[in-house]
């Protein structure tokens, strides 16, 4: 008990800038430098690819001005948690809770851990993904999953030293793969070929699927809306976990001015970067080429195009950066939730603890513990995909939220209050409840599995009741 923060309470220590490097760090992972190989394959044209992110940047922007009401309102610990709380009851929010837990924040953390060892192996072949190292059973381990367990551990260990450490290394990660992004996108255009962007843009608005073989498949009209969904599954992914600034309410400086402009401000910044980014790819690259990008790594292929075969190293350098900067930011914000919801006495009690640090140690390394776990199993990414679905519920519910809490709490102060609400937010809850509805229709198996994911916690809600009660 000695190491405990008598107080034990968090410290604002984070200032505007500290915020909105969180949302952006945390959001740029491996997906900007891989995923529009599968989103060119279900669409078929530079138009529609285009739209895609559009799409998704504006559901983006839109839904994180939305919470910045939210964020305004209680500022402190726990964010999203927090909100759904407030706004239906106990339950809706523990199950929130309980996916982050289970699968949300974890398999993030040890998917963007993995793809961070994926790229090292360009420089260092020893810990390639394709080496067996020991086998347990039919389970193989790889050096890329033991690199991704020990970089995961070294942050959590970072993190656990106080909030400040993780802001330093937060800001300068951030900073640095901005600016490399930015560096790329510019080298980029500016190798612009001619022939290649005009043949990219011809016929822009025609979705069809790309094949392996190299051909092409028309969809009739309510097929091309589930290609969409298909698409958007990546983009959408890739655009997560901004939110996560909401979690250390907290421990940042003037929370109710802060937080919802850092959401604003990093989510468009993301945004921008990811539609340059995009911009660039189909300035260098023919569309088939990025559709049959290997290991769908279109930034390496594009990059190769600019810079000649060293191009490689440079974009597994960058990848390196910037997949390390959003973990650090994943495991910095992840475990104020599971603080905030032990002491609501839903949680492991220790884990409402903060150390000498006035940090949640206890909760920083359970989520270690369980992302190492998803590290070992291989499945991070089927359960990655199972929740997608699961992630944009909770967008959705926690922006009805505004409507509901308007209504029910109207007398609460709100330093900040929604942007374009109710227009704005309802066009958001339009948009992502049409995804989900597509999702349903096409991608059956990930609304199922993410569905059983979310109803596992509702008996573990109950027990954990009965056992505060007690």
């Amino acid at each position: 008990m000695e190491n405990l923060n008598t107080s034990n309470e968090f410290k604002p220590s984070l200032g505007l800038m500290d915020a909105t490097m969180l949302v952006a760090g945390s959001m740029i992972g491996s997906g900007i430098f891989i995923v529009s190989a599968d989103i060119v394959r279900n669409v078929g044209s530079s138009g529609w690819l285009m739209l895609v992110w559009l799409i998704t940047g504006f559901m983006t922007i839109a839904a994180a001005v939305t919470y910045g009401e939210l964020s305004a309102m209680f500022p402190k610990a726990g964010g999203q948690y927090v909100y759904l709380k407030e706004a239906y009851n106990p339950l809706v929010g523990f199950l929130y809770g309980w996916s982050f837990f289970a699968v949300i924040q974890t398999g993030t953390i040890a998917a963007v851990g993995v793809a961070f060892s994926k790229f090292t192996a360009y420089l260092f072949p020893q810990v390639s993904e394709d080496i067996v190292l020991f086998s347990i059973g039919s389970l193989h381990i790889s050096p890329a999953q033991i690199l991704s367990i020990v970089t995961i551990i070294l942050l959590t260990y970072i993190n656990t030293k106080g909030v400040k450490n993780g802001k330093i290394i937060q800001t300068f990660f951030t900073i640095i793969k901005l600016v490399s992004l930015f560096g790329l996108i510019i080298c980029g255009l500016f190798s612009m070929k001619s022939g290649v962007w005009h043949a990219n843009w011809e016929n822009a608005f025609d979705m069809h699927k790309l094949l392996p073989s190299g051909g092409v498949e028309n969809y009739v009209t309510f097929a091309a809306l589930g290609a969409i969904a298909s698409s958007m599954v990546g983009s959408i992914f890739s655009s997560v976990a901004w939110e996560n600034v909401t979690f250390i309410g907290g421990e940042i400086k003037n929370p109710k001015r802060n937080l919802g402009l850092s959401l604003f401000l990093g989510t468009l910044l993301v945004t921008i970067v990811y539609i340059a980014a995009n911009v660039m790819y189909v300035s260098v690259l023919p569309l088939n080429e990025i559709a049959t990008a290997p290991k769908d790594r279109v930034a390496v292929s594009a990059t190769q195009a600019i810079l000649g075969n060293w191009g490689t190293y440079v974009i597994a350098i960058m990848i390196m950066i910037s997949t390390f900067g959003c973990n650090n930011g994943l495991i910095l914000a992840g475990a104020r939730v599971y603080y905030t919801m032990a002491k609501d006495g839903l949680f492991f009690k220790k884990t409402g603890h903060l150390n000498k640090y006035s940090v949640p140690e206890f909760g920083l390394w359970i989520q270690c513990a369980v992302a190492s776990l998803l590290c070992l199993s291989g499945k991070y990414g089927d359960l990655l995909d199972m929740v997608s679905f699961v992630v944009v519920i909770f967008y959705i519910l926690t922006i009805l939220g505004v409507f509901i809490l308007r209504k029910k709490r109207p007398d609460v102060e709100r330093p900040y209050k929604a942007f374009g609400y109710p227009i704005l937010p309802i066009i958001y809850i339009l948009m992502a409840l049409a995804f989900c509805i597509l999702l349903i229709i096409f991608k059956t198996n990930y609304v199922k599995w993410g569905l059983i994911i979310v109803a596992i916690g509702i008996p573990i809600y109950y027990l954990a009741l009965r056992k505060e009660k007690q």
